[in-house]
């Protein structure tokens, strides 16, 4: 198979060709920028006990564009998880338990705000309502 028919075939799978392609690539796009805003407001906050209520609020703001933004948010979470899992221990000093723990709360989050959940329910009491 070439490249062209697995990318065609895969766009199949994920149910692209419904909708068109253009459709999926500009919510995909929202969605990268979605979580992008979400990660850069937690930074910008830096209040302690707020990564998840972020996660799910990146996850939520993304899925909301449709199926492309649903997608990205998938990938963009399992991505960093992945990457945190190999620098947290380095960086963090972090026991390998400790992160596998860590990330399941955070896919938890990423999971609730991507199935349309009120990102709220994370939300730590004196966070700023700016976020």
């Amino acid at each position: 198979m070439n490249l062209s028919t697995g990318i065609i075939f895969c766009f199949l799978i994920l149910g692209v060709s419904s909708q068109g392609l253009g459709t999926f690539l500009r919510e995909a796009g929202q969605g990268a920028k979605d979580m992008w805003r979400a990660y850069r407001d937690m930074k910008e906050a830096n209040y302690k006990g707020a990564d998840k209520y972020f996660h799910a609020r990146g996850n939520y703001d993304a899925a909301q564009r449709g199926p492309g933004g649903v997608w990205a948010a998938k990938v963009i979470s399992n991505a960093r998880e992945t990457i945190q899992g190999i620098t947290d221990p380095l960086l963090k000093g972090m026991t390998r338990d400790e992160v596998r723990k860590d990330s399941k709360a955070d896919q938890f989050a990423n999971e609730w705000g991507r199935s349309g959940k009120d990102p709220n329910h994370f939300r730590p009491a004196g966070l700023p309502n700016k976020y």
